[in-house]
């Protein structure tokens, strides 16, 4: 596409990819460059503040709260190169055009540029929610000003979440652990996981029976023969099923008036129903009929991304990035389930060609979104262009998980837009009467679908993964009222009823967004969070709370319930729609917030509590670090309390008498209470927790395993040597056995529940004194850190098994200890990825495993990966922004040699030597008794919480 003659424009898009996408729509006189993102932000640490604000009482905030909420930006050391590059473009250029996202986050980065390069051409704003030739062309010819209201709704968020979580996660530090964060989103969503936790841990399980039937017709006419039938009643009333029973105590529900069979029951009326007749008394016949799903908003295709491909919420946004920047699906950060009327028009006409006219209904469907104050974008998400490319078509074009997505994209959008599934679903009841004549009620349900519409394109999944999917059919015989029937078998069949299933990041984002709270942009960023933070932690698809997390949301319960509140935190995503439609002032909602002020802006509980920096200032010395991060179990049978106590090692289980573990005696402003000794003392037996042992699974039963094989001390009995009591313990770092003032860890052969007397006295006894070599030197077997080995003087050999320490014979030992050491050189390991050039320095970046885990490196500089990061879903641009941090911090400094001591000459000449020592030692000691004492010096802050 030409431009004016003579006339040369700048066009800054956010990546690479997107930049290399957007450059072969335009013509000769357009420069497309990359901003990689954010270009500035808040101060990140002290060392970001700029030096004249460094003697400012708000430079740690970032943010100049009295004054109008000013915030002080900063440009990312990583992103100055490329600033330096963009201002010297603009200078060279008649007009910038400023391509960024289309959602409020994009449009914080076009002022955020024109702020940081300060052009002096006309700057133009551009904004398409594809990238496609026609949509580009659209966009250049149609641009417009930047949206303030847009800016002030992001900068308030922005804001909002450096107050919550500058003013709020200094309160974890100084009562849970250090280096917490605490953030407006993130800990609410991790109050959900808790609150399923505890669910979980607090549920006892219910048996009930029942009986299977399987029934066949005298004559079969459609359908088949037989089919299966589940008891339903009993002498007219209900046979109990999981939801009659109360998830707490595993009893029915009062007043259910319910029949609840046990085992003996249901086998008993199972045989007294053996050879009896069977009737049906009830048909009920029904038209099925279902509609389509609408197309993909953000949430719903993380959720079915999840289900369908096992996607976490980050992967899928990566995958869904890189298929937008390269122009296959429209922009992927949306709340709208809106189509255009070009996009309707190409789904209707690929349908006809794939599905055939009947698959298309007379009228277009037009759907309403049920995410309220949806905002982020004017379309749903699905493949870009006025006709949709088939999977097939893209195939060769797109990586494995960019097609299992786009395919996924492709199908919901096309099902959106065709027929109902229609057919028809049956309900029977059957009754037989027993040889004890009770009357006993048998259902069962079928649907046969006649014409399944949508269905050919997309079958939505469900959370559950037993659920039955939507296009299954169950086929039942045609039956009447009063048609006999036979039993074929009658099976007692038992069930138990389930805890609530934990949350997967699917089911987590689904309940953020029927909360409110979150938006598009954040869901992705808020899973992962949670997770880099240790407050959560995924076996398989589940997403499982760690005790740091029930202390940490423990805290803000008692403490500051309103910060974690459910309408809270949605009532603040309303306030700042209300900026972003220019219904709102942002300076009055942080005021309100920070401050207290109630002038109809912002959370009243929160104004009539002082603000947010009274809120946490004041009730500081009220909360117990003790009490909060002890975390209650339950009473054993001899009356001793059991809490899980989360230390600065992990959290360890407790118990004792009643009132002295968890009782409010303060440890002050002690994290984690960590007063005691790590072996127990007076308050009580500890035992570690398994890493990787959920809350849930801490039953009275598995406690009193820890407690007995891997925790509590137990007495194996008595050293026939001395007389003193071995005793097995476990510590910081595993179990131990010991007696007077010898001690010795476990071999890892050995498990603390079956050790034996005869195990321990043999581990007290190392190092072993294997004999006297012909020189006189002595030679011993140990376990050492990189397990068993014989020693004689400074001569170390390895020995091939633990049980060899115990056996090794002197001659043996000696021949070991003879022969040369073989450390065989590994070959250097194959890198795990190769990623490709990195886009700011051009150098070629892979992946490698190290000794701490995998790391990204560019031959000169590395970054471990994050937790949570795998090396196949890390893209390249996070690598190279890792790597770019790295380079902003300078190569580490390099560790000098440390000196060799220099041998003593005299004896003589080192007592002199210590005596002068101990004379200087005493002399500074009673200087300083004397001196008055000086204030210690406020340390400056390292790190700062995430928001």
């Amino acid at each position: 596409m030409p431009s004016n003659a003579g006339t040369t424009r700048l066009v800054i898009v956010e990546s690479p990819a997107k930049a290399k996408t957007i450059s072969g729509y335009l013509g000769p006189g357009y420069v497309v460059e990359a901003s990689f993102g954010h270009v500035r932000d808040l101060p990140r640490n002290a060392a970001d503040v700029p030096a004249k604000y460094k003697g400012e009482p708000w430079a740690r905030l970032g943010v100049d709260v009295d004054n109008g909420f000013h915030a002080l930006y900063v440009v990312s050391p990583d992103r100055k190169q490329q600033i330096s590059k963009l201002v010297k473009l603009a200078k060279e250029v008649d007009e910038i055009f400023l391509a960024t996202d289309e959602d409020r986050e994009g449009e914080a980065i076009a002022w955020h540029l024109v702020e940081t390069l300060k052009p002096k051409v006309p700057v133009k704003r551009m904004v398409f929610h594809e990238i496609t030739k026609p949509a580009i062309q659209a966009a250049v010819a149609n641009p417009r000003e930047i949206d303030r209201d847009l800016v002030d709704a992001q900068e308030a968020r922005r804001i909002l979440d450096r107050l919550y979580g500058y003013e709020v996660s200094p309160v974890l530090w100084k009562k849970v652990m250090p280096k917490l964060s605490a953030g407006r989103v993130q800990s609410v969503a991790t109050r959900i996981v808790v609150e399923r936790e505890r669910q979980r841990m607090a549920f006892r399980t219910a048996e009930y029976w029942d009986i299977l039937a399987t029934l066949a017709v005298a004559k079969p006419g459609e359908g088949p023969r037989t089919f299966n039938a589940t008891l339903v009643a009993l002498n007219g009333d209900r046979i109990a099923t999981g939801k009659d029973f109360e998830p707490t105590t595993g009893r029915v529900r009062a007043g259910a008036g319910v029949v609840h069979l046990d085992e003996g029951g249901a086998r008993g009326l199972a045989a007294r129903l053996a050879d009896r007749p069977f009737t049906v008394t009830r048909v009920e016949e029904k038209p099925y009929r279902r509609r389509p799903y609408a197309p993909f908003i953000t949430s719903t295709l993380q959720q079915e991304a999840a289900r369908k491909l096992r996607f976490s919420s980050q992967q899928t946004m990566r995958t869904a990035q890189r298929l937008y920047e390269n122009g296959y699906i429209t922009y992927m950060r949306t709340d709208s389930v809106n189509l255009s009327e070009t996009a309707i028009a190409a789904a209707r006409r690929q349908i006809v060609e794939l599905y055939g006219e009947r698959s298309v209904p007379p009228e277009p469907r037009r759907y309403t979104g049920k995410v309220k104050n949806a905002q982020e974008a004017h379309e749903a998400i699905r493949p870009a262009g006025d006709n949709f490319r088939t999977p097939g078509e893209v195939a060769k074009e797109l990586s494995a998980e960019e097609y299992k997505l786009y395919e996924l994209i492709w199908r919901r959008t096309i099902a959106s837009q065709m027929t109902d599934a229609v057919g028809s679903s049956v309900s029977v009841r059957i009754r037989a009467v027993s040889s004890a004549q009770e009357e006993a009620d048998f259902g069962a349900t079928g649907k046969t679908i006649t014409d399944p519409g949508f269905l050919r394109a997309y079958v939505e999944s469900s959370d559950d993964e037993n659920a039955e999917a939507e296009d299954a059919e169950r086929r039942l015989p045609t039956l009447v009222k009063d048609q006999p029937l036979t039993a074929d078998e009658l099976a007692a069949q038992g069930h138990h009823t389930q805890p609530p299933s934990r949350y997967t990041e699917a089911s987590l984002v689904k309940a953020l967004e029927e909360l409110g709270i979150g938006r598009p942009s954040t869901y992705a960023s808020i899973m992962q969070t949670i997770q880099d933070r240790g407050y959560v932690t995924k076996r398989g698809q589940a997403m499982i709370p760690t005790f740091l997390a029930f202390a940490v949301i423990g805290l803000m319960e008692r403490h500051y319930p309103r910060l974690i509140d459910y309408d809270f935190t949605a009532s603040m995503e309303n306030e700042l729609d209300e900026i972003a439609g220019g219904d709102h002032a942002a300076v009055d909602f942080l005021t309100s917030f920070y401050f207290g002020s109630t002038n109809g802006a912002g959370d009243q509980a929160i104004a009539h509590a002082g603000g947010l920096k009274k809120l946490v200032t004041e009730n500081l010395s009220e909360i117990d670090a003790r009490s909060v991060n002890s975390i209650p179990l339950f009473t054993d049978d001899e009356g001793r309390e059991v809490v899980v106590r989360v230390g600065r090692y992990g959290p360890y289980l407790q118990r004792a008498l009643p009132g002295s573990v968890s009782g409010t005696a303060s440890v002050a402003g002690s994290a984690s209470g960590e007063g005691e000794g790590e072996e127990g003392g007076s308050q009580g037996d500890r035992a570690p927790i398994p890493e990787g042992l959920a809350p849930d699974e801490l039953t009275p039963e598995k406690v009193h395993e820890l407690f007995l094989g891997g925790g509590g001390e137990r007495k194996l009995g008595d050293d026939p040597s001395t007389g003193e009591p071995i005793l097995l313990k476990s510590g910081r770092f595993g179990p131990y056995v010991a007696s007077g003032e010898r001690k010795s860890s476990l071999l890892r052969s050995q498990s603390p529940d079956s050790l034996t007397l005869e195990q321990a006295l043999q581990l007290l006894r190392l190092p072993r004194l294997i004999g006297v070599a012909p020189d006189g030197t002595e030679v011993f077997a140990n376990n050492g850190r990189y397990g068993p080995y014989v020693k004689r003087g400074d001569e170390f050999r390895s020995l091939d098994s633990e049980d060899k320490m115990f056996t090794v014979t002197l001659d043996e030992a000696l021949a070991l200890l003879a022969a040369p050491k073989t450390r065989q050189r590994r070959a250097a390991a194959p890198p795990l990825r190769e990623m490709g050039n990195d886009p700011l320095t051009e150098k070629p970046l892979v992946i490698k495993d190290g000794r701490f885990g995998p790391y990204v490196t560019d031959g000169e500089f590395n970054a471990s990966l994050r937790r949570g990061q795998t090396p196949e879903e890390l893209t390249l641009e996070q690598a190279s922004e890792m790597l770019a941090e790295k380079r902003a911090k300078g190569p580490a400094p390099k560790k000098k040699a440390a000196k060799k001591a220099a041998p003593a000459k005299k004896t003589t000449a080192a007592k002199k030597t210590t005596a002068a020592k101990k004379t200087t030692a005493a002399k500074k000691t009673t200087a300083a008794k004397k001196a008055p004492a000086k204030k210690a010096a406020p340390k400056k802050a390292t790190s700062t919480p995430n928001e």
